[in-house]
């Protein structure tokens, strides 16, 4: 292990840097995840860190090392919104000028929360690979100092004190579920948990639709996806980075992948369960609990590593998380364009106690006869097997479903 380019000590080294800079997270007992997996689950919450995710570990860490030189000469970022509040914070708790470069889809909250920092952001590209190719071009021409995401030894050294904290605040832990993106955090919680608990597994969870690492262990080397979407942008990143695969590829137990379906519910389950509010990306580990992991070996430890999350797509995410868990149903039924219609429809509806949220009229559809309306009808239901119960009802009572969900 001392072999590789982040050891333990580098990890202790790190949190003395960090005295007085970051908050130890609280590691709170999920009694909901705990009856679906069980074994004791625990929620790290890096959710309440500054900067409102582990970020500023790695950040202040990094920029906290440079020359005086370099910090005369100022830092550069990219960043889809995390690292971007992290390295802002840092910078203006050193006194040093930040440039970030963000993807132009970025959420609204985190270029306001990095501009309030007190960095200049600039918008560049689609994705977070676009927005550092413009930061590697702007540290080139102006002497700026990268702070990378994740491939750097600093960066990995301080995301792992983050590892540190789970160790002693849960000596017994057996398993660390870890949200995946470029492979910074789970790196560095691995140095820490092998280090001092060679015992321990260490998991980490992507977004199956920007999943770079399991191609990339299995190639035997960093692998660039070919697309990625997905809600999950704080850890949407296309090729992991020499530093951090060293790290994962050596000390990491197992890489998995969840649904965009389980992020949804996991953000939706952190709120209503836990009282926690994590982005997308955050809670990517607590989907992988939701979805069934098979056997675990408990106590799990479930980090929780954002929290910074757009309101609007938060709206969005619950609506999508209460559907995938068969709490909302939107269904459209074509009835006869006639008095008392919809009133049999609701009535019909109320019969089977799903809720009715909201009803739309649809008489211009050029697919609908002349005599024919369509009525688009949004439902709280109870579960999966209410929802399939309410379209059971509505199809033996002869109601024609253009699409139900």
């Amino acid at each position: 292990m001392e072999s590789l380019p982040v050891t333990l000590a580098d990890v202790r080294a790190a949190r003395e840097l960090l005295v007085g800079v970051v908050t130890t997270t609280p590691l709170e007992h999920s009694r909901g995840l705990s009856e679906r997996v069980g074994v004791p689950v625990y929620l790290k919450c890096e959710n309440l860190q500054r900067a409102g995710s582990f970020k500023i570990r790695g950040a202040y860490t990094r920029m906290s090392r440079l020359s005086e030189a370099e910090r005369v000469r100022g830092v550069v970022a990219a960043s889809a919104g995390n690292h971007a509040q992290g390295v802002a914070l840092a910078a203006q708790l050193l006194g040093i000028s930040a440039t970030v470069f963000m993807p132009v889809g970025a959420p609204l909250p985190k270029l306001a929360a990095t501009r309030a920092y007190g960095a200049t952001v600039q918008l560049h590209g689609d994705t977070l690979d676009e927005a550092l190719v413009a930061a590697l071009e702007y540290a080139a021409s102006t002497g700026a100092v990268l702070i990378h995401p994740f491939d750097h030894p600093d960066i990995v050294a301080g995301q792992g004190t983050c590892g540190l904290e789970i160790l002693e605040q849960l000596p017994d832990v057996k398993t660390i579920l870890v949200s995946t993106g470029g492979g910074g955090l789970v790196g560095g919680i691995a140095v820490a948990a092998k280090s001092l608990r060679p015992d321990v597994r260490v998991i980490g969870v992507q977004a199956e639709q920007a999943a770079a690492w399991p191609l990339s262990l299995a190639a035997g080397t960093p692998v660039a996806v070919d697309s990625m979407q997905t809600m999950a942008d704080g850890i949407a990143v296309g090729r992991p980075g020499p530093v951090p695969f060293e790290v994962v590829s050596n000390l990491v137990d197992d890489m998995v992948t969840v649904s965009e379906a389980a992020l949804s519910r996991a953000v939706v389950f952190l709120l209503e369960r836990a009282k926690v509010v994590a982005e997308p990306a955050g809670a990517a580990a607590v989907a992988r609990l939701l979805e069934g992991p098979g056997p675990l070996e408990g106590p799990v430890v479930a980090v929780v590593s954002g929290g910074n999350i757009d309101p609007l797509l938060l709206l969005r995410i619950v609506r999508h998380g209460l559907t995938a868990g068969g709490r909302f149903l939107q269904v459209t039924v074509r009835v006869p364009d006639r008095p008392g219609s919809l009133a049999r429809l609701l009535a019909d509806l109320a019969a089977t106690t799903a809720n009715v949220v909201e009803v739309n009229h649809v008489r211009t559809d050029s697919g609908l006869a002349v005599d024919e309306v369509e009525i688009a009808v949004d439902l709280e239901t109870r579960g999966t097997a209410h929802r399939e119960e309410v379209l059971r009802a509505l199809r033996s009572a002869g109601y024609r479903l253009v699409f139900g969900s």
